[in-house]
């Protein structure tokens, strides 16, 4: 089963041809496993009947390569600064529950 982990991505971004995988790989840190995770930008292309994979872009694919790599930094920062176990029974971080919020926030949660 650890392979099956290791020959697939974590999650995966696409835009157009433009994706970009991550991946994880085990190291060994200060005794400690860890996960390391990596990231993969390429895009697909056909040439003739077969689909190829490429690392080299062309101008036009340089927006589609910074929205994926841009959601895949969103991804890996935001999954990387949740707690490991809140256990916080539905508290914020910074202590207040759900409906301890700005008095001024209108009823249907969003903010103006």
């Amino acid at each position: 089963m650890q392979d099956e982990a290791r020959t697939r991505p974590v999650k995966v971004f696409r835009c157009g041809a433009v994706k970009a995988a991550i991946w994880t790989n085990q190291r060994v840190i200060d005794d400690a496993v860890v996960e390391v995770p990596s990231v993969k930008i390429d895009k697909s292309y056909k040439d003739g009947d077969e689909w190829k994979r490429t690392t080299t872009f062309a101008a036009d694919d340089l927006p589609k390569v910074i929205t994926v790599a841009t959601e895949a930094y969103r991804f890996l920062r935001l999954r990387s600064e949740e707690p490991p176990d809140s256990g916080n029974g539905g508290q914020s971080m910074d202590g207040r529950g759900p409906d301890d919020g700005d008095q001024n926030r209108p009823a249907h949660g969003l903010i103006p």
